[in-house]
């Protein structure tokens, strides 16, 4: 009983003696608190510069394998990419290839129908380009003046087109210009045809800026959008050339928007086909 006594007494006495350094203890932990409040930008900032001075070495040595690993994933990558354009190329090759042997096929074909129509082929064409340097536009007539210089190649009646497709034909030639007739003036009379169905008739200007297409059959199907092209036939325009769309159908008014823009013409084509059918000069 003594020595349980003895050691309550003990116990008792060492709680006492920590109450009493407990308000001692705090106020040297906030004094301790407040000089490192005061001295942390220092400290962090010294830590900091020695934390980065010993792992940046380090650093670098684990950066490298980060990098061959990266570098090798990236050229795994690029493998794939120029596999798949690698396969996407040989169908296209593929493909090119047999539309090369189809053409060849039709051209054994064509030669041998042209041998049996005893078709002949025309003359390969030669074109020159003239500058445009006046317009002659009025209520009687739609024609531009083309500068061509000393030529001989320019005759009366060659094609006269632009870039997108016909603008009329040689009208007269001087020793160094050129009048050409557009396909919108009054005077002009172009064989076209429809080209889907095959439909001829012939394309008159009337001084608008939609010439008319005239002469097709009574039961002629003809739409709006459908493309105009040359005919072929009197053999003064080849067949095929662009000309322009229909824009609208009548009760067999039919009138076509030429595709090249005739009113802001600057430059032009003028081509000799190599056709019989010219109007030479008189």
């Amino acid at each position: 009983m003594k020595r349980r006594r003895s050691l309550f007494i003990h116990l008792s006495y060492i709680r006492i003696l920590a109450k009493k350094f407990a308000i001692v203890i705090l106020f040297l932990s906030a004094f301790v608190l407040m000089l490192l409040n005061k001295t942390e930008n220092v400290l962090v900032e010294k830590t900091s510069s020695v934390a980065t001075d010993m792992l940046s070495p380090l650093v670098d040595v684990l950066v490298v394998p980060a990098r061959f690993f990266a570098g090798i994933y990236d050229y795994f990558g690029e493998i794939k990419e120029v596999y798949k354009d690698n396969q996407q190329l040989r169908e296209e090759n593929r493909k090119l290839l047999n539309m090369y042997d189809r053409m060849k096929v039709l051209e054994v074909e064509n030669k041998l129908l042209a041998n049996l129509l005893n078709y002949e082929i025309p003359p390969e064409a030669q074109y020159m380009t003239a500058r445009i340097i006046a317009e002659e536009g009025d209520a009687f007539s739609h024609s531009v003046i083309a500068y061509t210089g000393e030529t001989d190649q320019v005759k009366k009646g060659q094609v006269v087109l632009s870039d997108r497709g016909l603008v009329g034909r040689i009208d007269s030639v001087g020793h160094m210009y050129s009048k050409i007739l557009l396909l919108t003036d009054i005077n002009s009379r172009i064989p076209v045809m429809v080209e889907k169905t095959r439909v001829r008739g012939i394309l008159a200007g009337d001084n608008t800026s939609v010439p008319k297409m005239v002469f097709i059959p009574l039961d002629a199907e003809i739409k709006v959008g459908d493309r105009i092209v040359t005919s072929g036939v009197a053999g003064v325009f080849p067949a095929g050339l662009p000309v322009g769309r229909v824009t609208s159908v009548e009760k067999k008014n039919v009138t076509v928007k030429p595709y090249s823009n005739l009113d802001g013409l600057e430059y032009v084509r003028i081509v000799n086909y190599g056709l019989k059918g010219i109007i030479e000069d008189e």
